[in-house]
């Protein structure tokens, strides 16, 4: 008999095992595959608290993970993509978005798990294509999730007869202990979907009832914030500010349901409902989510000032510029958000080197050695990203990823690196403007008025280029005018080039200057040859310039 015993734990430890892994397995399947709609749907979350719910249902219900949505939300707080007042709307939404787990495994369709596997793994082993290989990982994490539960459940049966189990849960059925439970047991697994599939895996064999886990199920609302507080750790102080306010509510929810369930028939009334004991938990579940987010939406800004109580003050403004204002290591969790976050840090280089190149360009034709010392300045914030950013690619490569997303990533490479050396050349440009007013030399007004119509037409291949990036869509005519651009500054620099030489030859102007002409040709065509080949860094099948303009160009 005790042998019996000892094999019926391992199994049931076993069935737990896979349970949790089926449940990832799932919801990292689920998160992959929908990276672009999770883009779409949270960069259109507005001021409006209850269009930032809904989104949180809709996300959590895609991904399946309360948790996964609130650590990714401390993230985009901390990476300033979201206020605390919409991030709280989101994490409200994800606490009913997450109870479709529940729901599901109420049912009983374990008959169908070992299909479901079989399907899923020969997708995964043999398929080529990643979306595919998504595709295979949630039906194979479907099927391990119902078969690890049918496994734990036919293998607690014996719980339903133990006597230290039934003191235990007689124990636990008192709210303060049992609430107490629910948090320790959801903070250690850090899943809520996970602890209520627990539950109900209890229940199904008859070793709980609905109106033992009543108590727990509050707690498991509290503890599945803890991964979200563990986040905001070194975070900042609104990021803080976010895994408080989401434990807040948590903590007024239970709170709630907890007199309710004390001074009414609540437990009467589910179990009215349903004879299904699985289905009754999934439902206490359900029901204590939804009312309790709609009770206390409306009183969002109330939840948001009592965090600001608790943790006072207002966040310093950064003094220093190099940091990353749209990547947080949080976002990292979600590899389709992380790429599309990373996209928005290389457009802020691209602006900053577009702005240097203006500003070099000012700096020499005005002579004015302010202007120099702003390209100097904005040049450490360039070189800075240069390295941040590539050490980010770096990760997010190593990650799971749509193909069409390693596709983006693998181009991000080229175009940071690009973006760098239109940095140093406005740099190289200032040099020359620095040495100009050192020897209180000057171009030929000829040769100024050739350098203007140089600059408007690398400012302008510059600006197409950016683009072009921004909007991660091919624009055949845009395409076309950066290349038609980039084709005519490359005639006009060897025009003037031989402009120089005759102006040199009847002493219009003196060889030092003339030399220095010569450099800032040769950097403004440098400059448009890496706009260029930012242009068609995601597009390189569109014209054969890609291939002509991405060779390795010299600094």
């Amino acid at each position: 008999m005790d042998g019996n015993l000892a094999t019926q734990i391992i199994l049931a430890l076993g069935g737990l095992g896979l349970f949790l892994y089926g449940m990832k397995l799932l919801g990292d399947g689920l998160e992959l595959a929908a990276g672009d709609k999770l883009r779409k749907i949270l960069e259109k979350i507005t001021s409006n608290k209850w269009l930032g719910a809904l989104a949180g249902v809709v996300v959590t219900a895609i991904i399946q993970s309360s948790t996964a949505v609130s650590v990714m939300v401390v993230g985009f707080v901390n990476a300033q993509l979201m206020n605390l007042g919409q991030a709280m709307g989101v994490l409200m939404g994800a606490t009913i978005g997450t109870t479709a787990t529940s729901l599901i495994l109420s049912f009983n369709i374990s008959q169908y798990a070992p299909i479901a596997i079989f399907l899923g793994a020969f997708m995964v082993v043999l398929s080529k294509k990643n979306n595919t290989k998504y595709a295979g990982q949630i039906i194979a994490g479907f099927g391990i999730l119902f078969f690890g539960m049918t496994t734990m459940s036919s293998n607690l049966k014996p719980l339903a007869q133990s006597e230290f189990f039934s003191n235990m849960i007689s124990s636990i059925s008192n709210p303060f202990f049992g609430i107490l439970f629910g948090i320790l047991f959801a903070a250690l697994i850090q899943s809520s979907s996970a602890a209520v599939g627990i539950l109900q895996a209890l229940g199904a064999v008859g070793a709980l009832s609905v109106g033992d886990s009543m108590y727990i199920i509050y707690g498991i609302h509290i503890g599945a914030c803890f991964t979200a507080v563990l986040s905001s750790i070194g975070a900042t102080r609104d990021a803080k500010r976010t895994s408080l306010s989401y434990v807040l509510f948590t903590v007024f929810g239970t709170g709630i349901f907890t007199v309710i369930t004390l001074l009414t028939p609540f437990t009467s009334w589910i179990q009215a409902m349903t004879d299904n004991v699985p289905l009754q938990i999934s439902l206490v579940h359900i029901i204590s989510t939804i009312v309790s987010t709609v009770v206390l939406l409306p009183c969002n800004n109330l939840i948001i000032k009592i965090t600001c109580l608790i943790i006072p003050g207002k966040e310093e403004e950064e003094k220093e510029a190099c940091r990353l204002k749209y990547v947080d290591e949080r976002i990292l969790k979600t590899p389709p958000i992380a790429v599309n976050q990373i996209s928005k840090e290389i457009q802020r280089m691209g602006k900053l080197s577009k702005k240097n190149f203006v500003t070099s360009m000012e700096a020499l034709l005005e002579k004015d050695e302010k202007l120099v010392n702003k390209v100097e300045e904005n040049e450490e914030v360039i070189d800075y990203l240069n390295h941040a950013i590539t050490s980010l690619l770096v990760k997010i490569n190593g990650l799971p990823l749509e193909d069409h997303d390693l596709l983006r990533v693998g181009s991000y490479y080229h175009v940071v690196s690009d973006m760098e050396r239109i940095g140093d050349h406005a740099e190289n440009i200032c040099e020359i403007a620095s040495m100009l007013k050192e020897k209180e030399e000057n171009f030929s007004p000829k040769a100024i008025e050739e350098i203007k119509e140089l600059k408007e037409l690398v400012e302008k291949v510059i600006q197409n280029s950016l683009e072009l990036f921004e909007v991660q869509s091919a624009d055949p005519r845009l395409l076309e005018t950066v290349s038609m651009t980039e084709q005519e500054i490359d005639d006009k620099t060897e025009l003037y080039k031989d402009h120089h030489i005759e102006r040199l030859s009847k002493g219009e102007c003196d060889a030092m200057t003339g030399t220095l002409f010569m450099e800032l040709l040769t950097n403004l065509e440098r400059i448009a040859d890496h706009s260029t080949n930012i242009a068609f860094s995601l597009y390189p099948h569109n014209s054969s310039v890609a291939s002509r303009s991405s060779k390795e160009l010299p600094a």
